[in-house]
């Protein structure tokens, strides 16, 4: 399975196999980012978290206390 690079706000990098969902991105960060996302952006466009990437991407985790989140 082909590798991916994705990129976070703070400007850091991790791989993950095509395929990923930022739902399992998320739970690789940390369980309580898992358990707060709501959503994501991924390349500046609003995801649901059990959707796959299939290509190197820009991703923010959107959470409920956020801007984003409460919108």
């Amino acid at each position: 399975m082909a590798a991916l690079t994705i990129s976070f706000p703070d400007g850091s990098t991790r791989d993950y196999p095509a395929g990923v969902t930022v739902g399992e991105i998320a739970a690789s960060i940390g369980p309580g980012l898992a358990r707060a996302a709501v959503a994501a952006k991924v390349d500046g466009e609003w995801w649901d978290l059990d959707r796959p990437i299939e290509h190197d991407a820009s991703i923010a985790v959107i959470t409920a206390d956020t801007d984003d989140g409460r919108e």
